[in-house]
């Protein structure tokens, strides 16, 4: 099944290319993706599209610390209700068991766990099996995490040891100026280690009734996210397919590794069907980008999936009533 990721992550990384001195618009449209995107609360990307975004930024920034960058970037509301559920939990204890049962909100291509060891408190991070292993990625993982514990408890917090399963770069220095404590480089497995007296430290930012007004949000955004799931994959893979302009039946199933009768069954389920899903899709889509003057209205033809600009603008007059052009104007 096709791993999907919340869209909020594009602007994690134009900020990132950004802060390099470097343009992110060529890789984003090189990857046909649009950080308007980031701007849907619900709106989800292909998992495969942020493995892309990584592989593009590290070819294009001369770097092999830029995982620990992202850090630097971070703020919660970027994590939506769950990076606001974690600043208002009681315990970073509460925090980390927020995120292992929420990170699917967030991303289905990264897995947590928890294990607890002798006065000894480990977040073990790993990928999905269907995902690729990125040691960039896995660093700005860990940063992140750290510098959200750090946030909640306070910039005093250092962690006990951090261990990665990639072998340590050229000059590791910068891996222990962020993390301020051992780090273990070619370990098993990708894993922060705390304190138990740390994470049961009760919070003075603790703020129960807020943490579980947003956590209600999670728990109904995972519905629907469970409730839509082929209806939300297939639109992550409808994106992912639109600049080709060959989206059909077999070729979404496919990426759902789903039988052509198997993926028309779950669409009859749902009411639906990939034309209706795919028409909604352009339609919602066409009007982000006839707002971005950045595209043309070719470029915006081209990233909609239409052979012909004369189609595109027929669409268009459909859905609003006006030409691109007129309504561009």
């Amino acid at each position: 099944m096709a791993l999907t990721n919340h869209a909020g992550i594009l602007n994690t990384f134009w900020k990132m290319i950004e802060s390099y001195g470097k343009d992110p618009a060529p890789i984003f449209r090189k990857l046909y993706l649009d950080v308007k995107l980031a701007e849907d609360p619900s709106a989800r990307i292909p998992y495969t599209k942020v493995e892309a975004l990584w592989k593009e930024a590290i070819n294009l920034v001369d770097d092999p610390c830029i995982g620990l960058k992202v850090a630097a970037l971070l703020h919660p509301g970027g994590r939506g209700a769950l990076g606001y559920a974690w600043l208002a939990s009681s315990s970073l204890r509460e925090a980390f068991t927020r995120l292992v049962r929420f990170l699917k909100v967030t991303t289905e291509g990264v897995e947590c766990c928890i294990e607890e060891d002798t006065g000894k408190f480990s977040v073990i991070h790993s990928f999905n099996k269907d995902a690729l292993n990125i040691p960039q990625l896995v660093d700005s993982q860990l940063a992140i995490l750290v510098a959200l514990c750090r946030m909640n408890y306070g910039q005093t917090l250092d962690p006990v040891a951090v261990a990665f399963t990639h072998s340590a770069p050229e000059k590791p220095g910068e891996y222990f100026a962020f993390f301020r404590c051992p780090v273990i480089f070619d370990a098993p497995d990708n894993r922060i280690t705390l304190t138990q007296e740390h994470v049961d430290k009760r919070l003075t930012s603790a703020n129960p009734l807020l943490a579980q007004l947003h956590e209600q949000v999670m728990i109904d955004y995972l519905a629907k996210l469970e409730g839509d799931n082929i209806i939300e994959r297939v639109k992550a893979i409808i994106i992912d397919q639109l600049p080709s302009g060959n989206i059909s039946d077999t070729s979404v199933a496919q990426a759902l590794y789903m039988s052509n009768r198997t993926f028309s069954r779950r669409l009859q389920k749902e009411g639906t069907t990939l034309r209706a899903i795919l028409n909604d899709l352009r339609h919602e889509l066409a009007d982000k980008y006839i707002l971005d003057s950045n595209l043309n209205l070719n470029e915006i033809s081209f990233l909609l999936g239409f052979s012909e600009f004369s189609s595109f603008s027929r669409a268009f007059k459909r859905w609003t009533g006006l030409s691109p052009r007129a309504y561009r104007s």
